[in-house]
């Protein structure tokens, strides 16, 4: 179940969309990264959309493989890390990848809905505080490693820990834009608008 959510996780959404509907490598384009934000940046809102949603199902149907298959010896979020590990060094892709968040948050969908959903209300939230794709997925990461402890799930709060030490790492380069301030902002939210104000 591991090596089949690995190899779910491997396939390359975004790339394949780009070659195919759009005739453009991601990885020579915008940040280089071929995950959603990169998706929606270069290509548009509807592939944006299609990239985040199969994303998300990647996640999601790996950590359901237990439940379909009936396997209750083992939890279902240790299968779900293999479609994380894949989406981020896609065996398909040269091990190359997104940086895991759409992916992760398919997991919680299909681990615990009610958790998935407090971790959408809090990224969407960043999101329209931030107008930063960035800020709004590590600081949801960190602020729901807090939370998990409310939930008295130890895996789930040991797997938000090592999830959140992941995406921080796979956004070192953001980081560095964000601290000299030309971080790429999304045409949304308080600081966008701000800036878009001011700029007039």
């Amino acid at each position: 179940m591991f090596i089949i959510a690995y190899l779910l996780g491997s396939i390359p959404s975004g790339s394949l969309i780009s070659k195919y509907f759009y005739h453009q490598d991601l990885h020579k384009e915008g940040s280089g990264n071929t995950g959603t934000t990169n998706n929606f940046r270069v290509l548009g809102t509807k592939a944006g959309i299609v990239v985040l949603i199969l994303d998300l199902l990647k996640g999601t149907l790996a950590t359901l493989q237990p439940l379909i298959f009936h396997v209750t010896t083992i939890n279902p979020l240790l299968i779900g890390l293999g479609a994380i590990i894949g989406h981020t060094f896609s065996i398909f892709d040269r091990f190359r990848g997104g940086k895991a968040v759409a992916t992760s948050a398919g997991l919680l969908l299909a681990y615990n809905p009610s958790f998935f959903t407090v971790a959408c209300i809090i990224f969407i939230t960043l999101m329209f505080l931030s107008s930063m794709v960035s800020v709004a997925s590590m600081g949801a990461a960190i602020l729901l490693v807090i939370i998990s402890f409310f939930y008295h799930d130890i895996l789930l709060t040991i797997v938000a820990v090592g999830l959140t030490l992941f995406i921080i790492y796979r956004h070192r380069t953001n980081i560095s834009r964000i601290l000299h301030g030309d971080e790429n902002l999304i045409p949304f939210g308080l600081i966008y608008w701000r800036k878009k104000k001011s700029s007039k």
